[in-house]
């Protein structure tokens, strides 16, 4: 019975999260939706967000689009299969489908998310959220919302991004390491680059920077226990935002092009 008890006790608790969680999400996105909006808030964030994030970005998808390269390069010779002509399309269709939007949001996930989870954290365990409260503005108003707008429009473009240096990264190795005909392998890209998949990865963008958003300001509001809580908070942001992006990186590919 012990063991009973012990697995319902966490089956309930993981409910009361997911309430909680549910509750959030629809305050959050009715306030996001309703005016007064803070523009200039919305502003800071979106260059929090996508300007101060590009560089690690770049860097990410760069040379995720190198070490794709080369390895497919080197898994079709050991194999005799003589299909090194499809390495551009493989940059093109994994980058933009998949390892753009994916490493992206974990690395935004990263940066953005424990620094949301952690700005908010301090807010809320040094009573600032309280003060706001007392002078009559709303928290999820001024603190949630402007960050989940940023975050919604900011990454589709921090994406898009990434998706042009992730198959720049494949071209490089390519023809400086591989030998490949640059104006061939551009060609290449080119025929094998179709606007679904560039619509799947901006789809994912948007839905990753809304789950990024969403726990980091989740976890910060709810912190309790002082420094310890907002440690806490911030490392949960960053787990649980993770797991959800792989988690929807699925969904939203077997939605794209499950059969």
């Amino acid at each position: 019975m012990t063991a009973v008890q012990t697995v319902g006790r966490l089956f309930l608790a993981f409910l009361e999260v997911v309430g909680e969680v549910t509750v959030f999400t629809l305050v959050s996105v009715s306030h996001c939706l309703r005016r007064p909006f803070y523009f200039r808030l919305i502003g800071r964030q979106m260059m929090e967000i996508g300007y101060y994030s590009l560089p690690v970005i770049a860097l990410t998808t760069l040379f995720a689009g190198m070490v794709l390269a080369l390895q497919s390069y080197t898994g079709f010779q050991r194999n005799s299969v003589g299909a090194e002509g499809v390495i551009a399309e493989i940059v093109v269709l994994s980058i933009t489908r998949e390892l753009g939007p994916v490493l992206a949001g974990l690395m935004v996930a990263a940066r953005v998310g424990s620094s949301i989870a952690a700005e908010i954290g301090t807010m809320r365990v040094t009573e600032q959220i309280d003060a706001l409260v007392t002078l009559s503005t709303n928290p999820f108003k001024y603190l949630v919302a402007p960050r989940m707008i940023a975050g919604v429009a900011t990454m589709p473009l921090l994406i898009l991004i990434g998706d042009i240096i992730g198959v720049f990264g494949g071209y490089i190795v390519a023809v400086y390491k591989l030998g490949f005909n640059p104006t061939l392998y551009l060609k290449s890209s080119w025929e094998n680059l179709f606007l679904e998949d560039v619509v799947t990865g901006l789809v994912k963008a948007a839905v990753f920077g809304f789950v990024v958003t969403l726990m980091g300001c989740y976890q910060g509001y709810n912190s309790r226990g002082g420094a310890q809580g907002v440690g806490a908070a911030t490392i949960n942001s960053v787990v649980s935002s993770s797991i959800l992006i792989l988690i929807l990186n699925y969904l939203i590919s077997a939605m794209f092009f499950g059969t």
